[in-house]
């Protein structure tokens, strides 16, 4: 058991610094598109193909409400949203639970290798470090078009008329929500329970951005996977929130940029303000810490959806705040190493001394 607990601690470790050089590479299988092929296909099973009607729909902004009492139609769908959960559940931890077992029987070094692979696809600082530095790059050579298509492939808002403050403040808002749902989240869940644990967040997660709307099609039909989400990330939302006010205080150290006073009072007073009960945390840490007003009313899909603002409009935004808020993520995925380290080191202790 010990043995396991330092080949675990060995493996995430290398995970993270794999990730942060190679990150995401598209050319290779990656098990996460491969769930997400599950998923459509089991939707497509249950619920037929998308008509026009369903994909207008569709189009809105998660979290939209939508009319209507729920009648045997939407209980039919909700058992079969519930269907699908457990059998993407099922079949992604069953196959990941028959590959570690067989790894590490055959050999620890094969066990170790495939825990490496695996952790590392299911974190994402690096990717979302570099999708989010094409916004920077276009606007750095002052081309608004050009962020625009970039900062679109990484939001749900429409991004056609964004001026360059807007497209800023979205860009940091998706890197400052996805340190958790991104990084320190399944990096938790990965340090729980290795690369079983791992892929049930990320499917579940997975199928919340899938399926997991209020609108015609999912209202029903994706509320199993909406809640599950709300669950698993109810608890790294909040360890994450705090994890990234206290990088503040690091990051101070070397730069009157960041403020982690700032940090902690935004958080303590807009935590909640958004629909979803984890989103707003790390959200509402990063706009303090840089002094920013986040969130707001948005276009989605044509349609303008009000959120609450989060934070503090303390001065406008800038090109290098996209910058400032990627270190505050590999920071805040440094201590959450630390942390996990810390704990390791800590029952492989117990564990020598009552040996």
């Amino acid at each position: 058991m010990r043995e396991l607990l330092i080949y675990h601690t060995i493996a995430l470790t290398l995970a993270i610094i794999l990730d942060r050089i190679v990150g995401d590479p598209h050319r290779l299988p990656h098990p996460i598109r491969w769930i997400g092929a599950l998923i459509a296909a089991l939707e497509k099973g249950f619920l037929g193909k998308e008509d026009a009607a369903s994909e207008e729909s569709n189009s809105r902004a998660k979290g939209e409400e939508s009319d209507g009492k729920a009648g045997k139609k939407e209980k039919a769908e909700f058992v079969k949203g519930l269907f699908l959960c457990l059998i993407v559940i099922t079949v992604t931890t069953g196959l990941t639970t028959a590959l570690m077992y067989w790894g590490y029987r055959i050999h620890p070094f094969l066990g170790m290798a495939l825990e490496i692979i695996l952790s590392c696809y299911f974190l994402a600082a690096k990717s979302l470090c570099v999708e989010s530095k094409k916004v920077y790059k276009s606007l750095k050579k002052n081309d608004l078009e050009e962020a625009r298509t970039n900062l679109s492939m990484i939001v749900g808002r429409d991004t056609e008329h964004l001026n360059e403050e807007e497209i800023i403040k979205a860009a940091v808002e998706t890197v400052a929500e996805n340190t958790s749902d991104g990084v320190t989240a399944p990096f938790l869940y990965l340090a729980i329970g290795g690369p079983v644990s791992g892929v049930l967040y990320k499917a579940v997660n997975t199928m919340d951005s899938m399926i997991g709307y209020r609108n015609k099609r999912y209202e029903y039909f994706g509320k199993t996977a909406a809640k599950l989400d709300d669950v698993l990330n109810y608890i790294p939302s909040r360890i994450s929130a705090i994890l990234m006010i206290a990088s503040c205080g690091l990051l101070r150290i070397g730069s009157k940029e960041y403020s982690p006073k700032q940090a902690a009072k935004i958080r303590k007073r807009d935590r909640r303000a958004h629909k979803s009960p984890n989103s707003a945390q790390t959200e509402s840490v990063c706009a303090g810490a840089l002094g920013l007003a986040l969130g707001g009313s948005h276009m989605y899909g044509g349609k303008l959806v009000n959120k609450p603002v989060i934070g503090e409009a303390l001065r406008n935004a800038e090109i290098d705040d996209i910058i400032r808020s990627h270190k505050l993520m590999f920071v805040t995925e440094d201590l959450t190493w630390l942390l996990f380290v810390a704990v390791s080191a800590g029952v492989i202790a117990l564990m020598l001394v009552a040996a």
